[in-house]
């Protein structure tokens, strides 16, 4: 399998609001939209590539560029997130 196809596939990540790790990963959208419905928990669902660092992903869909020293200092893409990532936000169970 390339490196492309690899990529191509995903998971369904879930934080809680105020929680600093996730609570859950799901292979699907369907299931992760189900349980967070069932518990009517808040927070967000986002879905991340497979075998790729989201700073190199948002980097190869011209998402992100690193224009100053500090964004390729490791600090920086250990912390790394992208709004171009598919992401949902729920309150309660719901999407607002």
């Amino acid at each position: 399998m390339s490196s492309s196809e690899e990529n191509r596939f995903t998971v369904w990540v879930f934080v809680g609001a105020g929680a600093s790790f996730p609570s859950a990963v799901f292979a699907d959208f369907e299931g992760a939209d189900t349980w967070i419905c069932k518990h009517r928990l808040t927070g967000v669902l986002t879905e991340y590539p497979l075998n790729t660092g989201i700073y190199e992903w948002a980097i190869e869909r011209g998402a992100f560029t690193p224009k100053k020293d500090e964004h390729t200092q490791p600090a920086f893409i250990a912390r790394f997130t992208s709004a171009s990532q598919e992401h949902f936000h729920y309150e309660n169970g719901a999407r607002p």
